[in-house]
């Protein structure tokens, strides 16, 4: 983990500063939108606006923050996850699994990296690549090529991989107002997340695991 990440992990760790968290994080969530405006983070976290300047230097500064918060714990189970002694379609199915559950409790977090990357400061994007995309991109790269070294996939590129699995949850979870509107659908429940899991695995499973004959 690069310095600059390492201090906002430890400024979130402050009780101020992670009472705005907390807010930005559950407002996003009710609103279904990353545009919260820093009065109304303020007001439900009841922590003067002020302190958001102190703790993280800006608004762009306190979504930094959230976002390495939200993806710390992801990314450390990365490495766990390869060195389990299980096959790599096996680590496939539970990355799959663990993906959309974090989407669940974060359903804001693609759009804050899209956010973050294009839209503030090359000093954000340069962040949030380097502990988000650059090491999940990385852990698909070993994971495909230990699939395909053990005869269990095809080879796939792991952009495109990323693409589509980060895609699908993404469209998911933050899509879901636009799909009620449009066709009716309800919330996600615990189930339509078991459910979108088990999805996405026969989806990914079956275009990317060789059946026995080698296919």
């Amino acid at each position: 983990m690069n310095t600059s990440v390492a201090n906002r992990l430890q400024t979130a760790r402050n009780s101020t500063a992670e009472k705005l968290l907390v807010a930005a994080s559950e407002l996003m969530i009710e609103r279904s939108s990353i545009e919260v405006s820093l009065s109304d983070i303020a007001q439900k976290s009841g922590v003067n606006a002020a302190l958001v300047k102190y703790h993280f230097g800006n608004k762009d500064g306190l979504l930094l923050a959230l976002l390495a918060r939200d993806a710390a714990t992801e990314m450390s189970n990365l490495e766990y996850l390869l060195a389990q002694p299980i096959t790599p379609t096996e680590k496939l199915r539970l990355h799959i699994g663990g993906i959309i559950r974090a989407y669940r409790r974060f359903p804001y977090m693609n759009r804050l990296i899209h956010y973050l990357l294009h839209e503030s400061s090359a000093e954000a994007a340069d962040e949030v690549s380097k502990f988000f995309v650059a090491p999940l991109v990385d852990f698909h790269r070993r994971l495909l090529a230990e699939g395909t070294r053990a005869g269990e996939f095809r080879r796939i590129d792991p952009v495109f991989f990323y693409t589509s699995l980060i895609g699908a949850c993404d469209h998911l979870f933050f899509g879901r107002p636009a799909m009620s509107r449009a066709i009716g659908v309800g919330p996600i429940t615990d189930q339509i997340c078991r459910d979108y899991i088990k999805h996405m695995e026969a989806l990914v499973c079956s275009g990317m695991v060789k059946e026995a004959n080698g296919e």
